[in-house]
């Protein structure tokens, strides 16, 4: 039987959790995640990470695995991945991976674009300015040093245009110019399938579960890491608008509006980003037995 990575992905909220635990079981098969959040020990509640029970009924890699003070980056996770993946094979020639960040699965299912590691002292700098000046300063900047690039990124992301201004300082040249999108091989099959639910259903499932974060003590955890707030990996929702209510900059009332309204943003930007691969077989969240038919067929298939 061939090696096969199974990638179950979909916008958060939408119940990706508890059906990979559940394929994971009937497969027998490890758990990888893909949720560039969860990879942090201290983001736990305002990330959704499988509870203990969940946890314990199959094995799970790369959660909880770094501190927020730790660098990490979608080209370390493939590296990462790649080397853990021929030991899940030799016991199993199925793994599942799960999960709704888009770069990190298509960085292990493609490949991604070989750009240098930069000096920490360079994206504390461009993290600073915009805690100091905003993102707009950061958006000028990037206009003038790489202009091509500039025209393609989400210019809402602070991410990720800080990680292009670090990348043009350190080498000297255009992000952009290391941006080639060249497939690389890989020596396992790719299934892919994506859950989704009817839009007003799935932004009542992320506004209820904004409200289960609450009461579960999210406020807690984030006030935790208020002093930290400037760190990369804290730039996430359910963190910034809680920091802002800390700051006295909003009220908590408001903060908890706009951790929902900005949930249902990254799930349309989620999907948005899914679109445009048409190699993802899509289903309904509940539609469990379809899809482990499904799974069932293509992987006979693949072994052929």
């Amino acid at each position: 039987m061939k090696n096969i990575l199974i990638v179950l992905l979909g916008p958060t909220g939408v119940g990706k959790t508890d059906l990979s635990i559940d394929l994971a079981v009937h497969f027998r098969c490890d758990i990888i995640s893909a949720d560039s959040r969860q990879f942090y020990r201290e983001m736990n509640i305002g990330t959704a990470v499988p509870s203990p029970d969940q946890l314990s009924r199959v094995k799970h890699h790369f959660i909880g695995f770094l501190s927020v003070k730790d660098y990490y980056s979608a080209s370390l996770y493939e590296r990462d991945v790649l080397r853990l993946l021929p030991s899940l094979f030799a016991r199993n020639p199925l793994v599942l991976m799960t999960g709704g960040s888009g770069l990190y699965i298509d960085a292990v299912c493609r490949g991604i674009d070989d750009i240098p590691d930069t000096d920490q002292a360079i994206r504390r700098k461009y993290v600073q300015k915009y805690r100091e000046e905003g993102i707009e300063s950061l958006r000028m900047l990037l206009r003038m040093l790489d202009p091509v690039y500039y025209e393609k990124v989400d210019l809402k992301n602070p991410r990720r245009i800080i990680r292009a201004l670090e990348i043009c300082e350190s080498t000297g040249r255009p992000y952009s110019a290391f941006l080639t999108k060249k497939e690389q091989p890989r020596n396992f099959e790719v299934i892919r399938i994506g859950i989704n639910r009817p839009r007003e259903e799935l932004f009542g499932r992320i506004n209820r579960r904004v409200d289960e974060m609450i009461a579960a003590g999210l406020e807690d955890e984030a006030e935790r890491l208020y002093s930290l707030r400037g760190i990369n990996a804290l730039n996430s929702v359910g963190y910034t608008e809680l920091f802002e209510y800390f700051s006295s900059r909003i009220t908590r009332e408001q903060a908890i509006g706009l951790i929902k309204r900005n949930s249902r943003r990254y799930a349309k930007r989620q999907l948005t980003w899914w679109n445009r691969d048409r190699e993802i077989a899509w289903f309904g969240a509940d539609e469990k037995n379809r899809i482990t038919e499904y799974l069932s067929n293509k992987i006979n298939s693949l072994s052929e």
